[in-house]
């Protein structure tokens, strides 16, 4: 048997308010629901899931430089970056100073939304794009990029 891959999903601000926070958009799972289905779906796929969420872009760079190191690191990525998604110029360059593969997702379809919502900067980072699904987002994101590290080995392609 394979040896399992580890895949950090990291959350990104006010996504620890899920369940409360405008339910009329982001629903009423909570992230500890989100991360529970999460870490299920790994399983069977023989991989485990290390799920952080942070209300600072620094600390989520931090995690995305942990997820890059070679001894502690990660098979891949599933980030929804929250806000810093329109904003974060420094979360896009520390996806590209990995050579980890990372799929954005987001519960809300952006382009549904606000215009100043339809711009990601971080998603031109990442090898995958998923949004719309409210919480299932995050189950379409990791069997992607499941299915893409089983289709591998690939040059990182961001």
């Amino acid at each position: 048997m394979a040896e399992q891959r580890t895949i950090f999903v990291l959350h990104g601000p006010s996504l620890n308010l899920l369940g409360a926070r405008e339910p009329s958009v982001y629903g009423t799972e909570t992230l500890a629901q989100i991360d529970t289905q999460l870490g299920v779906l790994a399983s069977a796929r023989n991989a485990r899931v290390v799920c952080r969420q942070s209300n600072r872009e620094g600390e989520l760079i931090d995690w995305i430089h942990e997820a890059g190191d070679e001894k502690r690191g990660a098979a891949g990525i599933v980030l929804n970056p929250g806000g810093y998604t329109h904003t974060s110029v420094a979360l896009a360059d520390a996806l590209r100073a990995v050579a980890v593969p990372a799929v954005e997702v987001h519960l809300s379809n952006l382009f549904a939304r606000e215009p100043y919502r339809h711009i990601s900067i971080t998603a031109a980072a990442c090898v995958g794009f998923i949004a719309g699904f409210g919480p299932r987002a995050y189950d379409h994101g990791l069997r992607a990029l499941l299915d893409w590290l089983d289709q591998g080995p690939h040059p990182k392609s961001v």
